[in-house]
């Protein structure tokens, strides 16, 4: 029945109306939970764009953020995980777009799942970066698994390809507790509490 469908409950009164949302561009960075720093080693990549790299077709949006981050989580395509990147390391989401401001060069992560999709939009955006078209500072590319247990051969050879493009490449495992519940930093695997430790030492 109709009256049994939460989604087709009648609207609150208006002294119980849910007050307005807040633009993105206003919404405040969101607070570091991660405050220590770890070494994070020499680049595995190329530390800066490389000459002779023809940007791509489709070049991500550019947009001016309205406040300062300590990083900027930028997803490379729909639902890569940076919101929650940005939730629980701190920093802010780029909104799927390069963070361009005037007042020098935004530190960035660029942020993708690990299917075909997304390490192919991961490519694009590292090729982007690498033709010296954008001016951020790319700290590296964090890839959130798609889906548990060892990836296809394909998949990891294109993810090596594209790892060799930005200065470093972090894996994010696949957390099934996150598919009930809010990701917490409780249950934060190791290997993210160590990207968000080096990512701490690169900004500092």
């Amino acid at each position: 029945m109709a009256d049994e469908n939460p989604w087709l409950s009648a609207a609150p009164p208006a002294s119980m109306a849910p007050a307005a949302p807040v633009e993105p561009a206003e919404q405040a960075p969101f607070a570091p939970l991660v405050a220590f720093a770890e070494e994070p080693g020499p680049p595995t990549g190329p530390p800066g764009p490389q000459p002779f790299v023809s940007p791509p077709p489709a070049p991500l949006p550019r947009r001016e953020p309205s406040h300062q981050a300590q990083v900027w989580w930028l997803g490379v395509h729909g639902g890569a995980g940076e919101s929650t990147l940005a939730r629980l390391g701190g920093g802010a989401e780029a909104g799927g777009a390069w963070p361009v401001t005037t007042s020098g060069r935004a530190p960035v992560v660029l942020v993708a799942r690990t299917h075909y999709s997304g390490l192919t939009a991961a490519r694009a955006a590292a090729t982007e970066w690498a033709s010296g078209q954008v001016p951020v500072t790319l700290l590296g590319l964090a890839l959130v698994a798609d889906a548990p247990g060892r990836r296809p051969k394909a998949l990891r050879d294109l993810e090596k390809l594209v790892a060799g493009a930005v200065p470093r490449t972090w894996q994010v495992p696949w957390v099934e507790a996150w598919r009930l519940s809010e990701p917490h930093s409780q249950d934060m695997p190791g290997a993210l509490r160590r990207m968000f430790g080096q990512v701490t030492a690169l900004t500092s």
